[in-house]
């Protein structure tokens, strides 16, 4: 997979220079590309913005850089994504379905936003990370990113890692626990420690229900909806 993220601020993205992301992009598992929007800016200080004509407070990024940086790198195969809060929501089964694409470019816009006819002419879909507003698009656009790698062969070393998570089955993942036996006077479930993988898997099955209670009851009322 090839990633292009289009941004104002290159810097932002360090990192996804760094841990399990970082180390994937290194060998190669996939390709992210930071551009430069003011790159391809014509005005001769760079400028990237101006005022909306609908007046109020902020300014909105002018649609010449950003055009000429999508056209860039634009191919057959692409899907042009805005990180925006008009945007249907980022869940699971979205970040699933856009690992399988072959080339992804991001918009990352900021200050009021975007021209909206480079949304017109350009863009395939639009993604929030949730009913909020940030100062711009480059943290939803790593959160993407982390999201979308995770599901890429080689990123991670096993893919009972994705299977196993929250939400990849509508419900939460089950409670992990690691050496002491024993800590502050809790102890690990028994069960976990007897080495019978059918009463583990029994185990982690009725917890996944029970965490999703007691913290998203709201996914388990989907989760019964679909059985």
């Amino acid at each position: 997979m090839r990633i292009d993220i289009l941004t104002l601020f290159p810097e932002m993205f360090t990192p996804l220079t760094t841990s399990i992301i970082g180390r994937a992009r290194d060998k190669g598992a996939f390709e992210l590309n930071i551009i430069n929007i003011r790159d391809f800016s014509k005005d001769k200080h760079q400028k990237t913005d101006d005022y909306p004509f609908s007046g109020g407070d902020g300014m909105v990024m002018t649609p010449q850089p950003l055009y000429d940086a999508i056209m860039s790198v634009k191919d057959d195969n692409c899907k042009v994504i805005y990180l925006s809060p008009k945007g249907k929501t980022l869940c699971q089964k979205v970040v699933e379905e856009l690992s399988k694409d072959a080339h992804l470019i991001l918009i990352c816009g900021h200050y009021e936003g975007i021209d909206e006819r480079i949304i017109e002419l350009l863009v395939d879909e639009q993604i929030s990370i949730g009913d909020f507003v940030l100062t711009g698009g480059e943290i939803p656009a790593m959160a993407l990113v982390d999201s979308i790698a995770r599901y890429l062969p080689d990123v991670l070393g096993s893919k009972t890692s994705v299977i196993d998570e929250s939400f990849h089955n509508g419900l939460l993942e089950y409670p992990q626990y690691t050496r002491p036996r024993e800590f502050m006077g809790l102890k690990v479930p028994d069960v976990l420690l007897n080495g019978n993988h059918k009463e583990i898997e029994k185990w982690k099955n009725e917890q996944r229900i029970l965490e999703t209670q007691k913290y998203r009851p709201d996914l388990l009322k989907n989760f019964e909806n679909k059985k």
